[in-house]
């Protein structure tokens, strides 16, 4: 039996031990693609009554690591358009690219159908406030990844990754693209800018194994350039009128 077929088959299991109110599952990830080793978690997606609420688990069974998405069929629709305002839209992905566990009834097939439709839509697209705040926020990374000294390590590391996570929103927000975070960062910015993700990418490697920003520092100052340059004085924003007089 190859690891995805075991996957497959313990994810079955669970389901129908630990969810037999289900109305139908979905397996995702990685183990769904044939990518996953025996010890890579299982990321699987239930949909429940309408009773039943939705939320995310994490539990153990047979010894492996179970990520569980759960999520009534009535609230779906409404589920699926949060995590599309989030733009990494990730339980939208496990149905849209899973491997279905049950479906008796075909409810995973037109939940299947309905994060096809909204993967291919894409994410929304930033606000002109959200693109002055990105800009903003990524000059002043922009700014310290070159007035920072090597021999700060702490500081320019912690610089360059959030540098890394600034210009993935922007970049993958430019091209309509879906963003990620975690080993999914790396994965989007690529499949968003294969040119300009990688230079990214390259450059944030050169600051972890040389201390050298040079490299990251130029391809985010090539991506601000793409989206109307670097944002220093003129900026201004309004704090919510319910977060005046907080420190």
């Amino acid at each position: 039996m190859t690891d995805q077929e075991a996957a497959f088959a313990h994810a079955t299991r669970l389901v129908a031990e630990l969810f037999p109110q289900a109305l139908g599952a979905v397996l995702g990830g990685s183990a769904a693609q044939g990518r996953s080793t025996p010890t890579s978690d299982l990321d699987i997606g239930i949909l429940l009554p309408a009773s039943a609420g939705s939320g995310r688990e994490v539990l153990r069974h047979e010894g492996r690591l179970v990520e569980l998405f759960l999520n009534s069929n009535e609230d779906l629709a409404e589920f699926f358009a949060w995590d599309r305002a989030r733009r990494r839209a990730t339980v939208i992905f496990v149905y849209a690219h899973g491997a279905a566990l049950a479906d008796s009834e075909g409810h995973v097939a037109r939940a299947r159908q309905m994060a096809e439709e909204i993967v291919k839509l894409g994410p929304p697209p930033l606000t002109t406030e959200q693109w002055r705040h990105g800009r903003y926020v990524l000059t002043c990374y922009f700014d310290d990844l070159v007035d920072t000294a090597p021999s700060k390590r702490h500081e320019q590391l912690a610089i360059a990754d959030h540098a890394l996570r600034e210009s993935a929103e922007l970049l993958t927000a430019r091209r309509g693209a879906w963003t990620g975070i975690g080993k999914w960062l790396p994965r989007r910015l690529v499949e968003a800018d294969a040119e300009l993700g990688t230079k990214l990418l390259d450059g944030h490697q050169a600051v972890a194994e040389h201390a050298d920003p040079t490299q990251l520092a130029s391809a985010v100052n090539e991506l601000l350039e793409l989206i109307g340059g670097p944002l220093r004085e003129g900026y201004s924003h309004r704090w919510p009128s319910s977060a005046a007089g907080r420190s």
